[in-house]
């Protein structure tokens, strides 16, 4: 793809090449007077574009938690749990809606300087999925279920080569993205039955989980490059249409945990009527490595990680700091259709 823009470059730059080089005098004095109507205009103009994108390079999710990227059906039965289902989620994050507004000059009518803020938001993928069911009834034991999707906002500074043309003026716009703002939320529900001791005989607790994550991102650069047709519509106005390929790789920096509600439910284990409502946790009651995490290239003896668990409390080394786990990587790269209006100050 990389290499279809830059052919889609050396192209456009040849034919300016040559347009020049054919160019006298007579004929530049007679464009310039042709152009008398735009050139009371200021070399300045404002873009706005609206577009979706597609994933081009689906890779494996990370994992959610103790939970790979996997949708994974187990039974439990006389011989233990056994794996009835497994499958390996894949996807990306760089597909979805995006909206800019650019900010241009042009150098020339052949070159042109852009910087574009564009909002993203990618459509929610499916991270996890993990069920387990009693052999010969399919009663459900237990169930966690992770959707992710990312917003950004992200400054992308680029550079238009054109043959200049007057009403139909195909151009290449090439350049880089740098991300100013994002994060990937992941939301997860969780059910789990138990029989905990101290309960009733013939009694069960139903545990449900509701939580919301974001992710944090280190500081990157992308690529950026689009082939596109400008149509003029009048002095100061054009639509133009154009296909867009980017490259945004992200890793993750830290994750907390911004909302989190548990409730336990006491039900009769064989009609499944509930008997009573228990106690649940709420996000006030997550400790410090619980609620936050520090994402970090190798763990070793002295990262903050699980020791045990008491039901849905997880016990760290350290309670009081952020819990380390290994970094993340995703791409918010993708390739896109756009369309816009284009306005000549």
């Amino acid at each position: 793809m990389k290499n279809l823009f830059l052919l889609g470059a050396v192209a456009m730059l040849l034919i300016v090449t040559h347009s020049t080089q054919a160019q006298d005098n007579s004929s530049t004095q007679a464009q310039d007077n042709s152009s008398t109507s735009s050139s009371s205009h200021s070399k300045f103009y404002l873009k706005v574009v609206g577009g979706y994108f597609f994933s081009v390079s689906p890779g494996q999710f990370p994992n959610v938690g103790p939970y790979p990227p996997q949708d994974l059906h187990t039974e439990f039965g006389a011989s233990g749990l056994d794996t009835i289902s497994r499958k390996v989620l894949t996807g990306s994050y760089g597909e979805g809606f995006r909206a800019g507004l650019s900010v241009g000059y042009n150098i020339n009518k052949y070159f042109a300087v852009e910087g574009t803020f564009n909002y993203f938001h990618s459509k929610k993928n499916l991270m996890t999925r993990q069920r387990a069911t009693m052999a010969g009834s399919g009663k459900e034991l237990g169930h966690v279920e992770s959707h992710g999707y990312v917003n950004a906002i992200d400054f992308a500074p680029s550079l238009v080569v054109s043959p200049g043309l007057e009403k139909v003026n195909p151009y290449v716009r090439f350049g880089v993205i740098v991300p100013l703002w994002g994060r990937l939320y992941i939301e997860t529900d969780a059910t789990q039955v138990s029989s905990p001791a101290g309960i009733p005989p013939g009694t069960q607790v139903v545990t449900n989980i509701s939580r919301k994550e974001e992710i944090k991102p280190n500081p990157t650069v992308g690529f950026q490059g689009a082939l596109g047709v400008s149509f003029t519509v009048s002095p100061r106005f054009d639509i133009f249409v154009e296909t867009e390929y980017k490259n945004v790789p992200v890793r993750s920096k830290e994750k907390e945990i911004t909302e989190y509600n548990e409730t336990n439910t006491l039900i009769n284990g064989t009609t499944g009527a509930v008997v009573q409502s228990l106690p649940g946790r709420t996000i006030n009651d997550l400790s410090v490595a619980e609620k936050n995490t520090k994402y970090v290239t190798t763990l070793d003896q002295s990262s903050n990680t699980p020791v045990n668990q008491q039901g849905t409390k997880v016990i760290y080394k350290d309670d009081n700091k952020p819990a380390n786990d290994l970094k993340s990587y995703i791409n918010i790269g993708g390739l896109g259709l756009n369309a816009g209006l284009k306005f000549r100050l």
